[in-house]
C-alpha cells in the first residue's frame, strides 16, 4: 500500500521562511513514542512549528501531528529539532499529507495576512 504522505520537496524547503506567532486558537493533536496529546500551537513555518508541553520529547524523536483548522485537515509526520523543558518543543515537517499541502499553505497565507 503507497503511502499518502510525502516527502517535502525541495523547492516547498526553500519557501520555509520565517517562523509566524500563531494566535491563541490554533492546536495540534500529536503522536509521539506511545503517548498522544493535544498542544497550543506557538509559532510555524511551512517547514516547521513550535508546539506548547511541559514535557517534550527527546530531539530527534518523530513525531505524527493533525492540525484541525479552517483551511481543513493538515496531517505531517515531524522530527523534534530542539525542546526546552517546561516549555515546548521545536519540530520540522518530514512530511506532509500530499492532499493536505494546499491547506497549509492556505493557513501559511492567513497568519502571515494577521
Amino acid at each position: 500500500m503507497k503511502s499518502m504522505l510525502q516527502p517535502l520537496t525541495a523547492s516547498m524547503m526553500r519557501r520555509v521562511g520565517r517562523r509566524v506567532p500563531t494566535p491563541q486558537h490554533i492546536w495540534v493533536y500529536w503522536r509521539c513514542d506511545g503517548r498522544d496529546d493535544i498542544a497550543r500551537v506557538r509559532n510555524m513555518s511551512v517547514g516547521g512549528v513550535f508546539i506548547e508541553t511541559r514535557s517534550p520529547k527527546k530531539i530527534g524523536a518523530m513525531t505524527n501531528l493533525h492540525f484541525l483548522v479552517q483551511e481543513g485537515a493538515i496531517r505531517a509526520d515531524a522530527t523534534v529539532r530542539h525542546a526546552k523543558e517546561g516549555q515546548g518543543m521545536g519540530l520540522k515537517f518530514t512530511a506532509v499529507r500530499e492532499e493536505d499541502r494546499k491547506n497549509l499553505i492556505s493557513l501559511m497565507a492567513r497568519l502571515r495576512a494577521v
